[in-house]
């Protein structure tokens, strides 16, 4: 399918063209530098230390992602999209997802044991994915003896999900209503999940393999993990939070800064230098990769101290 049909897609695609277009459209956001989706999943994928562990917090936020967007895809359908597609909301989310992000950051770089968070749905993804002991979610392991708890990414994903950006605006105003009927009206947002995460995932893997290349051992991996997963929640989650407090009370302010400068680009994530662009190049390239240049070269020195 052309690029141009893929982005500016018409009610008579027919149902199998609106579904193609969705899970096509879910890769291509899977892979532009989305605020909402890059930040998470390349924190958890540094903490999780490995690419099995790194595929699981991929799948994990993504998982908890599709069902949000297969419910927003249903509301859509019922002509709820205006809701879903307003300004306030989106600042209310920002806010939101970045109170989220500093309280996982502030956990886990200060607190001693896991949160129970849905925790009905992690035992049973965790059943699902054949986890180890030492990853189930029983509240007792201490988190300086353990990798970061990729879990926690199911809360993000279902919370960040109801952010409304341009591809979230092309499921909910062409797609869903193309659909034929309610009851299969969740399936644009559903495979548009599901293509956000096979990216998400294969990221999240590429990102734990390349930690585990490191050869740093587990507890030394396990410490630059929770070093660079909780800064870059704790001071990322912090920005979302201020913009979302911005949009919220100034939104005059703020909305030179979200439209931003054109870039000529056509695709959606990079059609423009903005707030959103900004905030993911500030979370994952200043602070995520500065905390793991500092945590990688913490951790070598300490090891060359006790060779």
């Amino acid at each position: 399918m052309p690029a141009p049909d893929l982005l500016n897609p018409h009610a008579g695609m027919g149902v199998a063209g609106v579904l193609l277009a969705s899970f096509l459209l879910g890769v291509l956001h899977g892979v532009t530098p989305d605020e909402h989706t890059w930040p998470i999943t390349v924190s958890y994928a540094i903490g999780a230390g490995s690419g099995r562990r790194g595929m699981q917090a991929g799948l994990l936020f993504s998982a908890a992602f599709t069902m949000q967007r297969a419910i927003a895809s249903e509301l859509a359908y019922l002509a709820l999209a205006p809701v879903l597609a307003s300004g306030e909301l989106n600042a209310a989310l920002n806010l939101l997802v970045g109170l989220v992000m500093a309280a996982s950051g502030a956990y886990i770089l200060r607190l001693g044991r896991e949160l129970h968070l849905t925790e009905w749905l992690e035992r049973l993804l965790h059943r699902m994915l054949r986890l180890s002991r030492q990853d189930e979610a029983d509240g007792s392991l201490p988190v300086e003896a353990a990798p970061v708890p990729i879990r926690m990414t199911l809360v993000h994903g279902f919370v960040a999900g109801w952010g409304t950006g341009a591809f979230a605006v092309i499921i909910y105003t062409v797609l869903a209503p193309a659909m034929p009927s309610a009851a299969v009206a969740f399936l644009p947002g559903l495979l548009f999940g599901v293509g956000t995460m096979v990216v998400q995932m294969l990221a999240g893997a590429a990102i734990g393999a390349w930690m585990r290349s490191r050869g740093l051992g587990t507890s030394a991996m396990n410490d630059v993990g929770r070093a660079v997963a909780g800064n870059t929640l704790l001071y990322g989650g912090l920005l979302f939070t201020a913009w979302g407090a911005l949009l919220l009370l100034a939104p005059g302010l703020a909305a030179p800064l979200e439209r931003g400068l054109p870039t000529g680009i056509g695709i959606p994530n990079l059609d423009s230098v903005n707030a959103g662009l900004i905030l993911v190049a500030v979370i994952v390239l200043g602070i995520a990769v500065g905390s793991l240049i500092r945590a990688i070269r913490r951790a070598e020195r300490m090891a060359a101290g006790r060779a």
